[in-house]
């Protein structure tokens, strides 16, 4: 069947006294040629999608370019379509060939022919030869308009002016998100624009964020608590068995399973010094109970001069000159100082998950000025005391926590990157298992393929910013739900602070433009201007002095 036979009549087109026509009157613009559950195929006339390009509603304007959305009548009800892909039909260059992805329907409004009451999914398939009509801005209003649940706006609605972009807040973190895009696309500006506006309906909230380049703390001066090297406090003893494996055992191979036997040995006796212990019918080598780490490697010497040892004494000897390296360091003084033997755990998980909140409810945790051996460490730690918090807190009054982890990558990377470590394992259970015990997980990361496999799939809401690498464009493409494929072919060409949201926490895909924010609730990531402060001279010999002071004594 020759496709120009179906062509839609000119009548459709813009009238010649301009664009005084209302721009919610009805544009044929094309026909149904193939169904095919989600994706099916519709034709296309050129000319009239031409002439619609100068059309005064931009929502018009734009119809038939990829990504943009059409609908179909089926009887009293719309159905609503997003276009994926477009090529120019074999014989006739004035019809185009398009595959559309089905976003959902709504109903016709009698007097007006609007769309509205719409809903996600499908129940209706359109037939062939059914007429495809051109998206107004006043259907896109009634598409995007918020319903009663508890959201938040961030942004418009692209191509329209004055739609307002939001996210439903409990979809969103009840299973979790991921904001994914390349470096200078504004990613950590949109983080702190998204957590503003939850901070600002949720004043008692619990938002724990772990910052690797201590770029956030600028942006939550007033409504965050603020913590680095100076001021974290963070107790070592209430690391668990793995986490001090990590930080105290050195070697490889055979030799890491035997310095790891002696170490769980020597700790449990340590553990078993405090009061603590004695009320504790059972203790673990987990027990966040604290100890001195003088007892420690005590008990590591005295175990080393049994003569019915079964091994030589350099296990030993390796673990205690770890410990005694750590604890004469000052730059691990944040968390292996003697001053953090007390037990301080009700102060400390109180100080970090905000509980009572006083009116900030986000924690910034900057991990910037922690040595690099044992970052992932101390992610892992803090990660885990708020997946153990939600655990053991089941009967009580339920609180939930957002943890928000930046660099995302660093800390759940894929398989060929790093197998086993704390902090991914975490991660990994967080994802999978948070929701049932109250705790959401916000990934951000500039490379979604080096994420674990898996992990991105268990995001139930996805805000993707222009992603210039084809690794990363196909990751993010699995992930994202069927319907949303064809705004994923826009992502490369998204500009700087635009997205493309989909899953839970919105109705339907949406592209939204953000909204600015305000310089003193930005981060510190800006990009220097080189060309300008090239220019600027003098005053080098004082700050060579004082940058050679700080890296001396490895302070900020």
């Amino acid at each position: 069947m020759d496709m120009t036979e179906h062509r839609p009549s000119t009548s459709a087109e813009p009238s010649e006294r301009g664009q005084t026509e209302a721009t919610d009157a009805l544009h044929p613009i094309g026909f149904v040629m193939d169904i095919a559950g989600s994706s099916s195929q519709i034709t296309l006339d050129a000319s009239i999608l031409t002439k619609l390009m100068s059309h005064g509603d931009p929502s018009i304007a734009m119809a038939g370019q990829v990504g943009s959305q059409i609908k179909i009548r089926i009887g009293n009800n719309w159905l609503l379509a997003s276009i994926r892909t477009q090529r120019m039909h074999d014989r006739d260059h004035g019809v185009i060939m398009a595959q559309v992805d089905f976003l959902g329907e709504g109903d016709e409004e009698r007097l007006t022919g609007k769309i509205s009451n719409f809903r996600r999914g499908v129940t209706r398939y359109p037939i062939p030869g059914s007429e495809v009509y051109a998206v107004s801005s006043a259907d896109m209003t009634q598409v995007y308009a918020t319903d009663a649940r508890a959201h938040v706006e961030i942004g418009t609605v692209v191509p329209t002016k004055d739609i307002r972009g939001a996210l439903y807040v409990d979809a969103m973190l009840g299973k979790h998100f991921a904001l994914v895009g390349s470096t200078g696309t504004g990613k950590s500006t949109c983080a702190a624009l998204i957590v503003h506006k939850m901070c600002e309906i949720a004043p008692d909230g619990h938002i724990v964020m772990i910052d690797p380049h201590g770029e956030y703390s600028a942006a939550f001066k007033q409504n965050g608590a603020l913590f680095d090297v100076n001021n974290l406090a963070m107790p070592y003893w209430m690391m668990n068995f793995a986490e001090h494996c990590e930080v105290f055992v050195t070697s490889t191979g055979d030799d890491r399973q035997i310095d790891s036997d002696i170490l769980a040995r020597c700790l449990l006796q340590a553990r078993a010094k405090n009061r603590i212990a004695e009320t504790i019918g059972k203790l673990t080598v987990d027990a966040p109970i604290p100890y001195l780490l003088s007892d420690l490697t005590n008990i590591i010497q005295n175990e080393m001069g049994k003569l019915d040892k079964a091994t030589s004494s350099a296990p030993f000897m390796r673990l205690k000159s770890k410990i005694d390296e750590l604890k004469a360091d000052p730059r691990y003084n944040f968390m292996f100082s003697g001053l953090l033997v007390g037990d301080t755990m009700a102060d400390f998980v109180g100080k970090i998950f905000r509980l009572p909140s006083h009116g900030k409810p986000i924690s910034i945790i900057d991990v910037s000025g922690v040595p690099s051996d044992i970052t992932s460490t101390v992610v892992a730690v803090l990660s885990r005391l708020v997946f153990d918090y939600a655990i053991w807190s089941r009967n009580e009054a339920q609180r939930p926590i957002l943890l928000v982890c930046e660099e995302a990558h660093r800390y759940i990377p894929s398989d060929r990157v790093f197998k086993n470590s704390a902090v991914r394992s975490i991660l990994e259970r967080i994802a999978k298992e948070g929701r049932k015990y109250g705790v959401s997980l916000g990934l951000i990361t500039q490379r979604p393929s080096d994420l674990a496999e898996g992990v991105l799939s268990q995001c139930g809401t996805i805000i993707s910013m222009r992603l210039n690498n084809e690794r990363d464009q196909a990751f993010v493409r699995a992930a994202m739900p069927e319907g949303a494929r064809g705004f994923l072919d826009a992502v490369p060409a998204l500009r700087n602070r635009e997205c493309i949201i989909c899953g839970e926490g919105v109705s339907i895909p949406i592209r939204v433009s953000l909204d600015h924010l305000e310089a003193d609730k930005r981060p510190a990531s800006e990009d220097p201007l080189f060309s300008k402060l090239w220019r600027e001279t003098g005053g080098e010999a004082e700050i060579l002095d004082r940058v050679v002071r700080r890296w001396r004594a490895q302070g900020r």
